[in-house]
């Protein structure tokens, strides 16, 4: 498994190596020892997600308010630009993002900490992305911010026509999530994780 870490802190890259074999392969996209080397914690699973895209759908950018939640995402199939960037207000990369190409043929994966928001634009038609993430769904805590805010200048490629939710073409600028107090906060998310039994991740961050 090689591990990168990303722009955005306590973010990291997880690539493991596929062993294929006259009848496919196998692959294992996480693995407790190089996760738990990388960001100090195992990965506490509450709920497995399944995500089947049509070519350019673009959905994102989401995060999960107060007390968060952590996500580790991999390509099942197809090929996917997946973005992460940091909402917490005080980080030392705060509104600094990364794009990670993913496909089932790498198997790359992204762990997302607490208070960092993920969106994903499929490359494929029938892309599968998978989500293992800590926390059961609860919608009222679920919000997005408009993926294509001047003020994010994210990498979304410029000649596709995408495909969105009826709730992410209308999400918010992130100047009014942060008027409205509706953005993360850094030291909260680092207490969080210390209350929560995970003060490893603080090593990264």
């Amino acid at each position: 498994m090689r591990v990168r870490e990303l722009k955005v802190a306590g973010a990291f890259e997880f690539t493991p190596d596929p062993a294929p074999d006259r009848r496919g392969l196998f692959v294992a996209p996480l693995q407790d020892d190089a996760f738990v080397g990388a960001v100090g914690h195992r990965f506490p699973v509450a709920q497995v997600n399944t995500v089947v895209s049509k070519l350019d759908v673009l959905r994102g950018l989401h995060f999960t308010r107060t007390p968060g939640q952590r996500k580790y995402v991999h390509c099942v199939a197809g090929r996917a630009l997946d973005v992460i960037v940091d909402l917490r207000v005080g980080s030392p990369t705060y509104l600094m993002s990364d794009v990670v190409e993913m496909d089932a043929e790498s198997f790359r994966a992204v762990y997302f900490p607490i208070g960092t928001a993920h969106a994903f634009l499929a490359l494929a038609d029938n892309t599968v992305m998978s989500y293992l993430v800590s926390t059961s769904y609860r919608a009222e805590l679920e919000l997005a911010i408009d993926p294509f805010d001047p003020a994010l200048n994210l990498p979304w490629p410029s000649d596709r026509k995408v495909i969105r939710s009826d709730r992410d073409t209308v999400a918010p600028l992130l100047a009014d999530m942060r008027r409205d107090g509706l953005l993360p906060d850094y030291a909260d998310c680092l207490r969080i994780s210390r209350e929560t039994g995970y003060a490893g991740e603080g090593k990264a961050i």
